[in-house]
């Protein structure tokens, strides 16, 4: 009812105006008839009815909202306000949208990242089925590993398995065969992922099993793309890699995989087999009621059951397990999003203090508006509000500038670097302006309105009237307090933002010492591209040694060539892991001697890729199926197996008790090579062994084949961009029409590696020089300030003699005064926080001797730089202008 007074307010103030005049006009004629004269009259009309603006006045009160008026009133008066001071509001403004923004931009990806919920069906009971290991947690399964989870119906449910998509699959039939994502799935994920299916259906149980057909599950995007969304496709076949598949069904376009795909084919798992390689995935859900701890209780029991069926797949100290889902796939991305999130945390306050000094300043110069508004009988309380209805204008002003900063800004890093972040799509599509962070801004901006408009307010409301009325009208004071305060915050801001600079510094220092890492290999002039060799064809290993003899010897024909390689990985991403045995060596009760990364390459691998020989050989072109079995070790797994020893001397038996496609008889250590950091460069290279790839089991290479692509390797004299073209044409010819996916640079797969670092090198030196700024412009004005407020005070020191060099030091005094005690909270400070960045760091104490001294002294040349200007500016008052000032 209230709000409906509330309602056309001055429609209804003008009919009552009317009513008004002319009832007073009927009582006026009255009076006139009664023969009154005029004036006598309307004076008696006027007794009767009483004043016309009083009895509108309470009408107007009677249909006002009181609380809903003064806001309104309050934020006219702070626009008014704002106005006046043009130069001061557009600076706050900045200020506030600068610190604004960078925190919309980090909680953005924060909440892509971290806050949102998977985009499936009950999302929390999803889980990923994984090994825990006394030094980390492995998410590979193997067949066996999988039918045992499938049996654990008492705890789990939909349990499917699912790959990568790493080998690629080929779309051929037609002038243009494409490489697409092709991710081979286990009947039961559509179900457990919750996949609308808008033609057709999945994969039954039947065609899931050995020998179940050819049969594909093709994506929204390829339907439409590679089809041009033809309806009739379900149930008819098309060729990949030259063997024809029946469509039995398309996914809807709202379905966003684990792992990116084009389309999906069934696993055909056989489940009696006793392969224990674990080259896929699992994933399921909790039944409900089955809690995380309960789950693994139950998974930690099959554990010790299985172990006696099979003593090889798993070792003593492990056991199997589950883990959120989401969490699997943020995996280590929390830490340093949430230090990110600090990191703008801090810039945010700095820019409070540094506007909080801006409305101190302001405030000092009203002194005399708010007594004179207390002298006519308004509150303190009015008062307070008023310039809160100020600073809340100006924190949501910039809320709102700060928003679209901040959301712009982090879509254009992410485009140029996505630092290997998840769930944020490809160069950052997935970002989106949902409610959450529509709120998070708000409800930022409106705490930051208060946490720097609320000092000011109080400070301004503490008025003594008879102090302020006889204070001339230009010139104000602040009072020793409001002094101190500014002085304070100008403190807090150095402090602050000397913490994020040695932040910044260290990660550039990181930064810089991992791109001085030595790779173990020559990066420059190397191209590298994928092919998939997933067809019937490649299940066995001489064609697929045939093709990379032909293409090979095609590739080196190219003018600009120097040398091509094939092998089943490259360096810097990642190798397989494999166990093996050391013939001779007791392993005790070990399942096995030990475990090492493993690549299948050929014989040209190391040259190509200039990964030097140390003793013995590598690889030649008589290492063939014929040939005695062979192997290759790296530098690190000698020192570690071969302390004392020669490993030439020895044979390795990899993957012992393996079975299945892995069997074969012990290979003899032929030669050792240099390490290279196939997990990361910040990461001590690992005991590696290479076979040749035409020494591969058959089983091995069918298997390798559904997991992994073929990686060319071209080493040229000049730019490989210059030869990209040659190179795919030649291995079409090579391959009977293969296409190549995945064409990069070695330079630019070394650049990938350092990604992550990079992304947050780049954030959080952004964020320090935001922080250096703005305390350099805190430290400015609160000395531009005091010098403008003590303008009497310099001309009576000059009037009475005082050197120019001497008032600018007293200046510079005061100004590096507070810069020493803010560098000092700072360094404080950054030895405690900078334990945060540990994990961050490569290369580089968090106590780093030259960031804590180099960056303190960068901040004190800052701060110098801003305190000299107002210093200077001290040195030219004019004593006689100065005396006049008011």
């Amino acid at each position: 009812m209230g709000f409906q007074r509330y309602l056309n307010r001055e429609s209804k103030d003008r009919d009552l105006a009317d009513e008004i005049h002319s009832h007073l006009e009927h009582e006026v004629e009255t009076n006139l008839a009664r023969g009154l004269p005029e004036a006598e009259a309307r004076r008696q009309a006027r007794l009767r009815f009483g004043n016309p603006r009083t009895v509108r006045e309470r009408v107007w009160i009677y249909r006002s909202l009181p609380t809903t008026d003064g806001i309104l009133r309050d934020l006219r008066d702070a626009w008014r306000s704002l106005r006046k001071t043009k130069g001061l509001t557009i600076v706050a403004l900045l200020v506030i949208a600068l610190g604004i923004g960078v925190n919309t931009a980090v909680f953005s990806v924060v909440n892509t990242v971290l806050l949102q919920p998977l985009p499936y069906p009950d999302p929390q009971s999803l889980m990923r089925l994984v090994v825990f290991t006394p030094q980390r947690t492995l998410d590979g399964a193997s067949v066996p590993e999988f039918n045992l989870w499938r049996q654990q119906t008492g705890v789990l449910r939909d349990v499917a398995g699912y790959d990568a998509g790493g080998a690629g699959l080929n779309l051929t039939g037609g002038d243009h065969p494409i490489q697409v994502q092709g991710v081979h799935v286990t009947h039961d994920y559509f179900t457990l992922f919750g996949a609308p299916v808008i033609a057709g259906r999945t994969f039954t149980e039947e065609e899931d099993s050995p020998h179940g057909g050819n049969v594909v599950v093709l994506s929204y995007g390829l339907w439409k793309q590679r089809f041009g969304g033809d309806t009739s496709l379900v149930g008819r076949t098309i060729p990949i890699d030259n063997t024809p598949y029946l469509v039995v069904g398309i996914i809807g376009p709202s379905f966003v995989s684990d792992n990116p795909a084009d389309l999906w084919i069934p696993y055909q798992f056989d489940l009696n087999t006793v392969d224990l390689a674990r080259y896929f995935r699992v994933a399921a859900r909790l039944r409900p009621g089955v809690t995380l701890e309960r789950a693994n209780a139950q998974l930690k029991l099959a554990s010790d059951q299985f172990r006696r069926v099979m003593p090889t797949a798993i070792r003593p100290q492990n056991h199997y397990g589950v883990v959120s889902l989401k969490e699997a796939m943020i995996g280590d991305t929390r830490t340093p999003l949430l230090v990110l999130l600090t990191a703008v945390g801090l810039v945010l306050l700095i820019a409070c203090a540094n506007v909080a000094n801006i409305l101190l300043a302001k405030a000092s110069g009203r002194q005399r508006e708010f007594a004179t508004r207390a002298a006519l009988g308004a509150g303190r309380w009015h008062i307070i509000r008023q310039l809160l209805a100020e600073s809340l204008l100006l924190s949501l002003s910039g809320g709102l500038l700060g928003l679209l900063l901040g959301y712009g800004s982090v879509r254009l890093l992410l485009n140029v670097n996505a630092g290997g972040l998840p769930r944020v799509g490809e160069n950052g599509t997935a970002l989106a302006l949902d409610l959450r962070v529509l709120l998070f801004t708000l409800g930022v901006a409106v705490l930051t309105g208060i946490l720097f408009g609320l000092v000011p307010a109080v400070s301004a409301s503490r008025t003594n009237l008879v102090a302020s009325l006889n204070e001339s009208s230009s010139r104000t004071g602040s009072g020793s307090r409001s002094v101190n305060f500014r002085s304070v915050l100008v403190i807090t801001e150095i402090a602050l933002a000397l913490v994020l600079v040695i932040g910044s510094t260290l990660l550039i220092r990181t930064y810089l010492k991992l791109q001085g890492v030595d790779p173990g290999f020559d990066t420059h002039n190397t191209l590298t591209m994928a092919m998939s060799i997933s067809g019937d064809r490649f299940q066995t290993s001489a064609p697929v040694d045939q093709i990379i003899r032909q293409g090979t010897e095609r590739i080196k024909a190219i003018p600009g060539v120097v040398e091509a390689a094939a092998g089943n990985g490259l360096p810097l991403q990642g190798a397989f892991g494999m166990p093996f045995d050391i013939v001779g060596r007791s392993k005790g009760n070990a399942p096995a001697t030990g475990g090492a990364g493993y690549y299948s390459v050929s014989a040209n691998y190391f040259k190509a890729l200039t990964i030097p020989l140390l003793r013995g050989r590598t690889f030649t072109d008589r290492d063939n199926a014929s040939a005695p079995g062979v192997i290759l070790i790296n530098e690190a797994m000698a020192k570690q197996y071969w302390p004392q020893g020669d490993p030439l001397r020895d044979r390795i038996q990899k993957a012992p008790g393996f079975g299945g496609p892995f069997a074969e008889p012990p290979r003899e250590i032929v030669g050792i090579v240099g390490d290279t950091r196939d997990d990361g460069l910040n990461k001590d290279p690992f005991p590696t062994m290479y076979i040749p790839l035409a020494q591969m089991p058959d089983g091995e290479t069918a298997l390798n084949s559904r997991v992994a692509p073929l990686w060319w390797i071209v080493r040229t004299n000049s730019d490989p961009h210059a030869v990209v073209a040659a190179v795919t044409s030649a291995l079409r010819e090579a391959t009977g029409g293969l296409p190549v996916a995945h064409i990069r640079t070695m330079d630019e797969i070394d650049s990938l590696m350092v990604s992550r670092q990079r992304f947050n090198m780049l954030l959080l030196t952004v964020f320090g020089a935001s922080g250096l700024l703005l305390a350099a412009a805190g430290i400015y004005g609160l000395m531009a300030f005091s010098v403008e407020q003590r303008t009497q005070e310099l001309g009576i020191r000059m009037a009475m003699g005082a050197q120019t060099s001497h008032l600018r030091n007293m200046v510079l005094r005061q100004g590096m005064i507070l810069t020493i005690i803010g560098v000092a909270a700072g360094i404080a400070a950054s030895f405690w926080l900078t334990r945060f960045l540990a994990s961050f760091l490569f290369g580089v104490e968090k106590w780093d001797p030259l960031a804590f001294l180099l960056t303190p002294l960068l901040l004190s040349i800052v701060a110098l730089a801003a305190t000299w200007i107002p210093a200077v500016r001290a040195t030219r008052v004019d004593p006689i202008t100065a005396l006049r000032f008011e």
